[in-house]
């Protein structure tokens, strides 16, 4: 009976072991060797041609969710008109972005050196750095009330997970663990979820540069995995008096160069923060669910 109870035990582990090897995602970190390995990374990206945009973003099954915008790109030139959203093979792709220019965008903000008067920057004001990378699940070493931030982000490359699926590269900047700036690959998502031509995972308001669960973003600013990307954020922290609340919180937020959010009242926290006390001096962190998203030349200046 001992050893047939073993042999279970055995065949249990070495079951549940096969299924973890089975449900490991394919993740890449870096964009050379993306390239050598997956077919679908150096065709994804964004095209342009006399004023039409393209985005082209890998799915799980070898296909590319496909965006088309009318004027440029967003950001560059798209006049908000409706998105055509498809799903194409990677000849009909091919066959598409052809005589298309493919593009390399830059956030304007790339590289903005820490000013003299801030009050932290990397690697010495953050915890979890690493080679000069701060990594998901860090945070501020001290408590910080209104400020001005430049956070550098980079997400992996997983297209095994569609756009939308949370677990694309999720992370988040959180203020005071009450307020997320969501962090996600939502790359060539129509932000009209219901124009998208592939069901969606998740919630638009849970996508990148969203307010988690509480607000989308004006505009959809995503670039594509592996690219380094900006958020510049300019917070009003609550004011409280006697211990009450006089004033909520406001935000400003730019995403690689464009405004997202302008000047917004976060009465409350948002997702889970909601339900946790709001503070007027508070730390900040960086998300950890899971995914290899990196941080650099993060810098705060308290106002």
């Amino acid at each position: 009976m001992r050893k047939l109870i073993f042999s279970a035990i055995a065949i249990c582990l070495i079951f549940q072991a096969n299924s973890a090897a089975k449900d490991k995602v394919p993740t890449w970190t870096d964009a050379k060797v993306a390239t050598k390995e997956h077919p679908g990374f150096s065709l994804q990206g964004e095209y342009i041609k006399d004023e039409i945009g393209v985005q082209a973003a890998a799915m799980k099954d070898g296909q590319f969710l496909v965006s088309t915008y009318q004027g440029g790109l967003p950001g560059a030139g798209w006049d908000k008109s409706k998105i055509k959203s498809e799903v194409l093979s990677t000849a009909q792709l091919k066959t598409k972005v052809s005589g298309f220019s493919k593009q390399t965008r830059v956030s304007p903000t790339m590289g903005k050196p820490a000013p003299e008067n801030a009050i932290m920057k990397m690697p010495d004001g953050f915890e979890n750095v690493k080679d000069g990378i701060l990594m998901a699940g860090g945070k501020t070493k001290k408590n910080v009330g209104s400020f001005k931030m430049h956070v550098e982000f980079m997400l992996p490359f997983k297209p095994k997970r569609n756009p939308s699926n949370q677990d694309r590269g999720n992370s988040g900047v959180y203020i005071f663990n009450n307020y997320e700036i969501q962090v996600l690959d939502t790359f060539a998502l129509d932000f009209d979820a219901s124009n998208n031509a592939m069901p969606m995972e998740s919630a638009n308001k849970q996508w990148c540069g969203s307010f988690y669960k509480m607000k989308l973003a004006d505009i959809n600013m995503a670039l594509p995995p592996l690219t380094w990307q900006t958020y510049d954020i300019d917070f009003n922290a609550p004011v409280f008096e006697n211990g009450k609340k006089v004033k909520n919180a406001r935000i400003t937020v730019f995403h690689n160069g464009i405004i997202i959010h302008d000047d917004f009242e976060l009465k409350t926290g948002t997702g889970a923060g909601a339900k946790r006390k709001q503070l007027a001096k508070g730390p900040i962190f960086f998300q950890n669910h899971g995914n290899p998203t990196m941080f650099r030349n993060v810098w705060i200046v308290e106002k």
